[in-house]
């Protein structure tokens, strides 16, 4: 039978303030420039990808095979985060962590010095697959690490305030890749920015490894770890099970159910980043600069909106906070269609800023409410698993349906069926563990 144990207590020694502090802003960094490395891929996907290395066929094959490449990303997130979470519980947090800032910085920086078809051949999107599953992998890793350094180091009854610091990481990644897209473009004609120009912001990633550096040297390991290394040891070999196992033979529900609550957030957020800025700038005929400049604005409300989320619900409760952002998303589905549709510069704003809204709001407290469905034993494992599943399932095909279904219905409330049916999963998905919440 399938459980979900509450969280632990906090270790009665706590940490210094001052190494809190240090630790909450290395996560939230390590984050920050992780999902930078991997957003980079899904902008430079929308805008040249598809011409540089899958020329053949029409432009909407172009788009469609390097969002599959984009999904290919994702697909090997669930390989980083069942690895990584088997050695962050019986390792350690950080050094998972290092270990995925490394692995991205280099497959970031592949990706920026690959040549195209034109001037290797097939070899070109071999290479440029390889590259996107190291950084599935990488992303994979970095986010169960992360989010635990954070919340095994919070306070007592601020899991959620600083679970939401690793959540910035996504809000502050879009701005900076949004940014230096923007500035890339700027400074540069078309044809330079096809030439040479877009491989700027994914040579950006290699300042990734200075920051596994620091962490490497700077940061302690989680006291919530280490007194859960010390359980684990008084145990016999001969009793002790890997955490993976643990988790597929007595928590494999809870698993499928935070994916499932989860997949709704990934795939809207998605759609609005990648899939809008194709779709406007293809279809709608609007200009590069001007939707990624609202894709910034946008992602800054963000960085305001996720932390007040999280410190709500240190409050009022994670599941509750967390059901509001999953409902919102489902309803406003058909008016931000509608809204985008209109070709118009402020309404695609205004409705891509309230999909933003109902997403920060969800994903405030996910990062508290996915570490206390396990104990510290099997967290990293079970967290990573929770949300990579979500990231597979939502995030990485989402584009991809986006394109496809707008070629097959030739209507954009298709993408907003699509988006609707994820809603109603996420609601089903969350009532079921409210209610194991309340039978404990």
């Amino acid at each position: 039978m399938d459980t979900a144990p509450s969280a632990q207590p906090l270790p009665t020694t706590a940490p210094a303030d001052g190494n809190r502090r240090r630790v909450a802003t290395a996560a939230a960094l390590a984050s920050a420039v992780e999902w930078y490395d991997y957003f980079v891929f899904g902008i430079a996907a929308a805008l040249v990808l598809g011409d540089l290395y899958f020329p053949a066929g029409s432009p909407t094959a172009g788009v469609l095979a390097s969002f599959a490449t984009f999904a290919v990303g994702f697909l090997a997130r669930p390989l980083g985060g069942i690895v990584a979470g088997q050695l962050g519980d019986k390792r350690g947090r950080k050094p998972m962590l290092v270990l995925a800032l490394t692995l991205m910085g280099l497959a970031t920086t592949g990706i920026g010095l690959l040549p195209t078809y034109e001037t290797i051949g097939v070899a070109a999107p071999i290479l440029l697959v390889l590259f996107r599953v190291l950084q599935g992998i990488a992303v994979g890793a970095q986010w169960g690490g992360a989010m635990l350094m954070a919340t095994e180091y919070a306070p007592e009854g601020k899991r959620g305030i600083y679970g939401s610091f690793v959540q910035l990481g996504v809000p502050i990644g879009v701005v900076t890749a949004n940014t230096v897209f923007l500035l890339a473009g700027a400074f540069t004609t078309d044809a330079e920015f096809a030439a040479w120009a877009w491989r700027v912001p994914f040579l950006v990633g290699l300042f990734v490894l200075a920051l596994a550096w620091y962490i490497h040297t700077r940061v302690e390991e989680t006291p919530e770890f280490r007194e859960a290394e010390k359980r684990l040891a008084e145990k016999e070999k001969s009793e002790q099970s890997s955490p993976l196992r643990t988790i597929l033979r007595g928590h494999l529900g809870t698993v499928l159910l935070a994916g499932g609550s989860f997949a709704v957030n990934t795939a809207t957020f998605y759609i609005i980043i990648t899939g809008v800025l194709d779709y406007t700038t293809r279809e709608l005929g609007m200009k590069k600069s001007a939707v990624l400049t609202v894709s910034l604005c946008i992602s800054l409300t963000q960085l305001v909106l996720i932390p007040a989320a999280a410190a709500l619900s240190d409050k009022i409760g994670r599941i509750r906070i967390y059901a509001i952002g999953a409902a919102g998303i489902g309803l406003w589905a058909v008016p931000l269609f509608l809204l985008i549709d209109t070709g118009s510069l402020l309404w695609l704003a205004v409705g891509t800023f309230v999909a933003s809204c109902f997403l920060s709001i969800m994903y405030g407290p996910q990062a508290a409410l996915f570490a206390e469905l396990f104990t510290p034993e099997m967290r990293y494992t079970g967290a990573s698993l929770g949300y990579q599943i979500a990231a597979v399932l939502g995030g990485g095909l989402a584009p991809f349906m986006m394109v496809l279904l707008l070629e097959t219905t030739d209507t954009s409330m298709a993408v907003s069926g699509y988006i609707i049916g994820l809603s109603v999963i996420a609601l089903l998905s969350i009532k079921v563990l409210a209610d194991r919440a309340r039978s404990r």
